[in-house]
């Protein structure tokens, strides 16, 4: 099936992120190929865990995260990038309110082998996609 020109519509990130009332609930808001495009609001610890099989890549749109490693800490402010290597733990962690996109393939589970309460399932969301 093809779209048409009036079928398309641009996605505005940081408001679709403003948007989010729950904090760590990504919301799925494009895709692109075998990858979702999703926004989170982000504030304290996440959990550590490990996507074994995808890679995932952050993107900051307000604020800061930090993606702890095991070897270390990578700290981004607002328009900062970083791809988590599959297989790798890591843990992010905003001291203060942060917005994130986040690039993962469809496949990729939220909290990776680990499961808490804030796992979300990607029926979670892709609610309002």
């Amino acid at each position: 099936m093809e779209l048409k020109a009036t079928e398309l519509k641009s996605v505005n990130l940081a408001a679709e992120a403003e948007a989010l009332e729950e904090l760590w609930s990504p919301r799925v808001v494009a895709r692109v190929n075998d990858s979702f495009v999703k926004v989170a609001k982000v504030q304290g610890d996440f959990v550590w865990h490990a996507h074994e099989d995808e890679d995932e890549m952050f993107l900051v749109l307000k604020g800061r995260l930090r993606i702890e490693l095991e070897e270390g800490a990578v700290e981004l402010s607002a328009g900062d990038a970083f791809v988590v290597p599959k297989g790798i733990r890591h843990n992010p962690v905003a001291d203060e309110e942060c917005w994130i996109a986040l690039f993962e393939p469809v496949a990729t589970t939220h909290t990776g082998g680990e499961t808490n309460e804030r796992t979300k399932s990607i029926q979670d969301q892709l609610r309002g996609a």
